[in-house]
């Protein structure tokens, strides 16, 4: 939470830190289900977001948050997990592989994926000793997604609609620090 990616954008002629958490480089504090009342729609030319797709309980409503506060044009890079271990807990919610994460940034969302790659090499071995879970170790698995997107169009706001709010479906809080 509040870690700073400012500067991997030292040409950015604004560049605003949002974290559900305040710290170091958080200019503000909210939830990204709720993007587009937190920065004005439309007045963004690109969006940064890793490591926190895992932790979203609607990360569909955060896509079309996210096309919502884009320009026309604008861009999108997602970097999240399609393996790795719970962490902070309990609010690590889901793994996406490339396709899932594509699916999220599709065309009936507004989006043309530009790139989206899966990387990060590792293995799985089981430590039990269940049948199906032994071999698992002889097939690839890969720790790290990433997409890159640009908004091509609005949603359509009356066919993808998403009105819960993250408090009706859920009664814990993201953990402080």
């Amino acid at each position: 939470p509040g870690a700073s990616h400012r500067d991997h954008f030292p040409t950015a002629a604004k560049y605003i830190g949002v974290d559900i958490h305040p710290g170091e480089g958080v200019d503000i504090v909210g939830d990204a289900h709720r993007l587009s009342e937190i920065v004005e729609s439309g007045t963004v030319d690109a969006l940064y977001s890793f490591s926190v797709f895992e932790h979203l309980l609607f990360p569909w409503k955060v896509a079309l948050e996210i096309n919502r506060v884009l320009k026309p044009g604008g861009i999108v890079f997602v970097a999240t997990h399609p393996v790795w271990p719970a962490h902070e807990l309990p609010w690590d919610f889901w793994r996406f592989p490339v396709s899932g994460l594509t699916g999220l940034f599709s065309k009936p969302l507004g989006f043309e994926v530009v790139a989206a790659h899966e990387g990060l090499p590792a293995k799985i071995y089981s430590l039990v000793g269940d049948p199906p879970t032994r071999p698992l170790y002889l097939q690839g698995a890969n720790l790290g997604v990433a997409a890159i997107a640009r908004k091509i169009a609005d949603y359509d706001q009356e066919r993808l609609r998403w009105d819960i709010d993250i408090g009706d479906a859920i009664d814990t809080h993201y953990p402080k620090r």
